[in-house]
């Protein structure tokens, strides 16, 4: 017997979660399948938050730092990256979630949540050209750098860098004149 699941869209997510469906269980839209939102532990939360400070002091007005909130993708995704660098639109998002053109990058603190967030995640942040995802490691305390997305036919939809750091500096892709100091976002 083959079980058929139900797939979400996104319209359908937004009218159930405006009729208060998920007001007692917070979800993630993922690929049209609704994801349960991992509670926080004490480091995530504390380091997650410590580098939304310090990136919102680096980037002064150029980008607005979302914690925790939606981002909407075309490929049947509304998940809630930890740390969304976006456009600063203003009013613009009282009316929808940053779509990808609006994201500069996302960062995901990763502890109980690693395998997802190096799998699945990055695997729907690349389909929907992200330009770079970072996932910061709580388990080992380093940076995973995703960038520089393949756009050909046989590899669309990947991330051509990975690279792994616990020391130095980075630089955003959009942000080239920026140096993120990478010992700032898990310590």
């Amino acid at each position: 017997m083959t079980v058929t699941l139900y797939k979400w869209s996104i319209e359908r997510y937004h009218t159930a979660i405006a009729a208060g469906v998920f007001d007692d269980q917070p979800v993630e839209l993922l690929q049209g399948d609704l994801v349960v939102i991992a509670p926080e532990g004490t480091a995530h939360a504390a380091f997650s938050s410590d580098a939304a400070d310090y990136l919102r002091r680096l980037l002064g007005d150029r980008a607005q730092i979302r914690d925790a909130k939606p981002i909407t993708l075309p490929n049947a995704s509304e998940p809630q990256p930890d740390l969304a660098i976006v456009k600063p639109l203003g009013s613009v998002y009282r009316s929808h979630h940053p779509y990808p053109e609006d994201i500069f990058w996302v960062i995901e603190y990763a502890q109980s949540t690693l395998a997802k967030d190096l799998g699945q995640k990055q695997q729907i942040y690349a389909e929907a050209g992200i330009q770079e995802y970072w996932v910061v490691n709580l388990q080992e305390f380093h940076l995973r750098i995703f960038r520089d997305l393949q756009t050909d036919q046989y590899t669309s939809g990947q991330y051509a860098t990975d690279l792994t750091l616990t020391q130095g500096t980075i630089a955003p892709l959009a942000f080239p004149e920026i140096a993120v100091e990478v010992p700032r976002l898990f310590s």
